[in-house]
């Protein structure tokens, strides 16, 4: 059987770990060409070395998304690299101070998470497009989050408002480039394991344990359950879906 993405060219953000690493590795074992874009270079080369001796093709190009130069190059050196770009998963994004009142975060959290989430997302857009554009096609999935469909429970606001706002740019990219042959796709997850959930089920479980009441499934995602939400959505499988925010939540939302 043919792979999903065989001779397609993939950028995925904040693929060190968690759900980007899973992803990265996902696209990889259906023939993708995957360019890892991270902070922490350890991890991310280590990413790369896992998909190389399964035998995939994969490269680490280290990417502060909310740093425009470091886009820049991310983008460029996957064109140098593999001659185009064909979908991207804009994963990168971190949770900021949670537990706190809406007018009890600092201005620095708001500035950081913001910078990151949202403006990150942008700004890899605003260079992945141009390329794509180029070949007359492509898929963009953003990740958002169930908190870009709903108010925060766990005090992180800026976190809920970054996410909000990558679901508005994603619906408005969807729009803008709807006949260009390119998609644009928002995932919106839920809960899932990963570095960054994790360790707040051990410093917290009771506050989970309240969480867990909401989801109808009574659990939290595996990682590869989101993945394979993000491959469906940069996929042919999906060629009529855009300016879609899906939400893999183990039906949280339908409450």
């Amino acid at each position: 059987m043919t792979n999903r993405f065989d001779g397609k060219v993939v950028i995925v953000t904040g693929a060190s770990s968690g759900i980007g690493k899973v992803s990265a590795l996902a696209f990889a074992r259906e023939g993708a060409q995957v360019v890892i874009a991270a902070r922490r270079t350890d991890q991310g080369v280590q990413t790369v070395e896992e998909i190389k001796s399964a035998g995939g093709e994969a490269l680490f190009v280290k990417t502060d998304v909310a740093n425009t130069e470091d886009v820049i190059n991310m983008v460029a050196t996957t064109i140098k690299a593999y001659g185009q770009l064909d979908c991207a998963f804009n994963n990168a994004g971190i949770s900021g101070d949670v537990f706190i009142p809406t007018a009890d975060h600092s201005e620095e959290n708001w500035d950081r998470v913001i910078s990151i989430n949202l403006k990150g997302v942008w700004l890899c857009m605003k260079y992945e497009l141009p390329e794509m554009l180029k070949r007359g096609r492509g898929a963009i999935v953003n990740n958002s989050s169930v908190y870009g469909l709903a108010g925060s429970t766990v005090g992180h606001v800026p976190y809920a408002v970054s996410k909000h706002g990558v679901i508005g740019l994603t619906k408005s990219a969807a729009i803008d480039y709807a006949r260009k042959g390119i998609r644009v796709n928002a995932v919106c997850p839920g809960y899932a394991h990963s570095e960054m959930v994790d360790p707040g089920l051990e410093a917290v479980p009771t506050e989970f344990e309240k969480i867990l009441k909401d989801v109808p499934m009574r659990r939290i995602a595996e990682t590869e359950e989101i993945a394979a939400a993000v491959l469906w959505l940069c996929s042919d499988e999906a060629s009529f879906v855009t300016g879609h925010a899906l939400a893999p939540d183990g039906g949280w939302l339908a409450k």
